[in-house]
């Protein structure tokens, strides 16, 4: 019997996906490069499931009913052109191929260009929740033809987690725009990682947080309705877990060099693009990468000093005020998102709902939070809001915060404890919010030293000054 959906790629995710398929009612076949892999998984956890495992592409492509859905999860970049390579003189029209991994959405429009002439379809569908999400209900972020989505959409609104109002799916948009959405989510979540880990760095250098301390401390943060998040979640499970061998904090004794994959660059570099400001989320990089100089930063800590720490703080106080200055950055981190989002959107065609790009981010995916129903709101009651600080709720959130905001960040600056995420989310605040920025001197010396010319307040046009002739003579 020919199976309803077929899956390449039997790492962890792929592994999980097809579980996830086969349990919601849809027979699967699988293939990976490797044939011990096949064997492994069908030995173990497939082992009397609805799963079918085949050898080669041709036998793949065989075992599936037309047209043929196909769900890639490799390597993005090289290893996905080669396995769309391979099966093209293997398919028929009206199959369709899913790339499920984190390519670029560059890479996807122009898979999708050349597929479609061939009478294929392509779908690149984002796919957020890491190992736990596709197993049990990930949020699917699928981008392509809409005709084509609809094949796909009985299958993935089975199988993507389930939230008070409706699945974690929807249609994002034509061509690469589910890959770009999973992008910006990527960027976002490098934001909410980095400014978790300013907190804790503050909490426990200025605080004097213990490992307890911490744990409580994040724990009663989830039961808020600000702060209700997996990332804070998961931060205070981790925060309970000793070495056993030293009985010391785990986390303690991990190096402190974060890796990245690339689609946080990637947001950065499509904002930069696009001409959009996302401060806090170029500071999580910006930070990934200072922290991955790990040699250099021991040898300067030998030379360079800073302030020290200042008089002890009041620790109930000050644990309050890094939950306000967490809470109104992190308002600002998914301020930016959706601003590049809706940028993206008009530039590019997508059509983007923004509401529910919100929506779908309430389950399965790594930065679901219970804020993000504040946010569908918001775009739901405005769907053009230029910015989520100017919503109603966040922006009275913060002008009550602002004051721990701003104290929190001081408190940083005189112990020397680097907070870029949270000084960028604050001066991205105060960037917004003033009417007149000092880059009129920056237009001046623009025009001065290579006469790119300026606008006037006072009148229309656009005029050159010659500046030296004037100052000097």
């Amino acid at each position: 019997m020919a199976q309803s959906f077929g899956l390449i790629g039997l790492a962890v995710m792929g592994e999980n996906l097809a579980l996830n398929i086969e349990r919601n009612g849809f027979p699967i076949a699988v293939y990976n490069r490797s044939r011990d892999k096949t064997d492994t998984f069908m030995a173990t956890r497939a082992q009397g499931k609805q799963v079918q495992p085949t050898y080669s592409l041709e036998e793949f492509v065989a075992a599936l009913e037309p047209p043929r859905k196909i769900l890639i999860m490799v390597k993005a970049g090289g290893p996905v052109d080669a396995v769309i390579e391979q099966l093209k003189p293997l398919l028929a029209p009206g199959d369709i191929l899913i790339d499920g991994g984190n390519s670029l959405y560059e890479d996807t429009e122009r898979r999708t260009q050349d597929l479609e002439a061939l009478g294929l379809t392509y779908i690149g569908m984002g796919v957020s929740g890491g190992e736990e999400g596709a197993l049990n209900g990930p949020s699917l972020m699928p981008g392509g033809t809409r005709s084509a989505y609809e094949k796909i959409e009985p299958i993935v609104t089975k199988i993507a987690a389930q939230v008070d109002n409706g699945p974690c799916v929807t249609y994002i948009g034509p061509g690469g725009s589910g890959h770009y959405v999973k992008m910006v989510h990527n960027g976002i979540e490098y934001g909410d990682m980095q400014l978790i880990a300013e907190a804790y760095d503050l909490l426990k250098t200025v605080g004097g947080l213990n490992q307890a301390q911490l744990q409580a401390t994040f724990a009663a943060w989830n039961q808020t309705d600000e702060l209700n998040s997996f990332l804070i979640e998961i931060t205070a499970e981790i925060f309970k877990v000793s070495d056993p061998d030293t009985q010391e904090p785990l986390v303690e004794l991990i190096q402190d060099a974060a890796g990245q994959k690339g689609t946080g660059r990637w947001t950065v570099m499509s904002a930069l693009e696009l001409g959009v400001s996302i401060p806090t989320i170029i500071a999580a990089v910006n930070a990934r990468i200072m922290s991955s100089i790990k040699a250099e930063r021991t040898a300067a800590a030998q030379e360079l000093s800073g302030p020290g720490l200042i008089a002890p703080v009041d620790q109930a106080t000050f644990i309050d005020q890094v939950r306000d200055a967490l809470y109104c950055s992190k308002i600002c981190s998914y301020a930016q998102g959706m601003a590049l989002l809706a940028k993206a959107s008009a530039e590019f065609g997508y059509g983007l709902n923004l509401a529910e790009m919100a929506r779908i981010w309430k389950g399965g995916c790594i930065i679901r939070a219970g804020f993000l129903s504040k946010i569908e709101r918001a775009f739901t009651d405005n769907p053009q809001l230029p910015n989520l600080l100017l919503a109603p709720e966040f922006k009275q959130t913060i002008l009550d915060r602002q004051a721990a905001w701003r104290s929190v960040v001081a408190t940083a600056a005189q112990t020397g404890i680097a907070v870029p995420a949270f000084s960028a989310s604050l001066d991205y605040f105060d960037s917004y919010r003033r009417d007149r920025l000092p880059q009129n001197l920056t237009q001046a010396q623009r025009d001065f030293f290579g006469a790119h010319t300026y606008e006037r307040i006072d009148k229309p046009g656009t005029f050159h000054t010659e500046w030296a002739a004037l100052a000097n003579g």
